[in-house]
């Protein structure tokens, strides 16, 4: 969970202890579309091209209570991976920017996974370089004392650099289960502000993600039950989901998603000549009068004909 107290100027006592970290990674509700963005094992397992993109805007109009202004955090990542025989495994992708008040972060992580047949299915072992490009915007703050030295001033940034590591193994229309971490080396910056009196630097947040799904084919092959869950923390909190999803003709579905503690999460999605469009709306649950937040995943996926062995699949998420 993302905590406001962080949209309220916390990052200003976080700079007196040495390090700047970055508020907790963003959760998606529609999580099962970001797999290419926490877990570099998940390039090229669906024996196709997958391009994805999502946009997340949490807490939507939520304010600073000082300055007024609309501080809301605001997430959009595109991502893109493929199977590469050659190489025995595949290539991603991907791209994310990160808003959360007066702090903007981006990051791009290119990787590999290498595939081992592993029974029924295929387990990818994968790897990510990650860059992480962090920003904030200082002239925005309002601390109780105007000209503490121990406040950078202006805008300050830092390119980080880092690693992603990831394990998924899938057995296509059955099932999947898979860990991973992200900013493993939890990478320091620059100090920031040659005029600060602080030695405050930005720091990565290290992440663990374990994440699974099952595939419930009902006797009507019209209908499919997709029931999934993910586990993230960093150590300082953890966050859990648990999610139904129910697919009608491969073209429609509706599920709901169950975030602990924080919010009961409604999805509604649509595919049309292999593009899935999903809508998320998430129902706060916290009592504290914290809006609900809105999330729009568009993916387009298609098999390459790779001239592999010939596999029959019956779900479009695997063509």
């Amino acid at each position: 969970m993302r905590k406001i107290g962080f949209i309220m100027l916390v990052i200003i006592n976080v700079l007196t202890i040495n390090t700047l970290r970055a508020q907790q990674a963003p959760m998606f509700t529609i999580y099962s579309n970001s797999y290419g963005v926490i877990n570099p094992g998940y390039y090229g397992l669906s024996e196709g091209v997958n391009a994805m993109a999502t946009y997340r805007n949490q807490w939507t109009g939520f304010k600073d209570s000082q300055t007024g202004n609309v501080v809301s955090p605001r997430t959009f990542f595109v991502s893109a991976d493929l199977p590469l025989k050659v190489l025995g495994g595949g290539l991603g992708l991907s791209v994310m920017k990160d808003q959360l008040g007066f702090e903007d972060n981006t990051s791009v992580n290119l990787g590999y996974s290498y595939h081992f047949d592993v029974g029924m299915g295929t387990l990818g072992l994968g790897a990510a370089i990650s860059l992480n490009n962090r920003k904030v915007d200082f002239s925005q703050a309002n601390p109780l004392s105007g000209n503490d030295p121990a406040i950078p001033s202006g805008e300050q940034s830092d390119m980080l650099f880092d690693f992603n590591l990831g394990l998924f193994y899938m057995v296509p229309e059955t099932f999947y289960v898979a860990a991973s971490v992200t900013n493993l080396m939890e990478a320091k910056g620059k100090a920031l502000g040659d005029q600060s009196t602080s030695s405050a630097s930005f720091v990565g947040d290290r992440t663990f993600y374990l994440v699974a799904g099952y595939e419930y084919q009902f006797d009507n092959p019209k209908f499919m039950l997709n029931p999934s869950m993910m586990v993230m923390s960093d150590v300082a909190s953890t966050q859990f989901n648990a999610t139904a999803r129910l697919w009608y003709n491969n073209k429609f579905n509706f599920g709901v998603n169950y975030r602990y503690q924080e919010s009961i999460d409604l999805i509604v999605g649509i595919t049309i000549k292999g593009v899935e469009i999903a809508y998320a709306y998430d129902i706060n649950t916290k009592g504290i009068g914290v809006p609900g937040s809105h999330e729009v995943s568009v993916c387009y996926r298609f098999k390459l004909d790779m001239d592999k062995s010939p596999r029959i699949y019956r779900s479009i998420r695997y063509l």
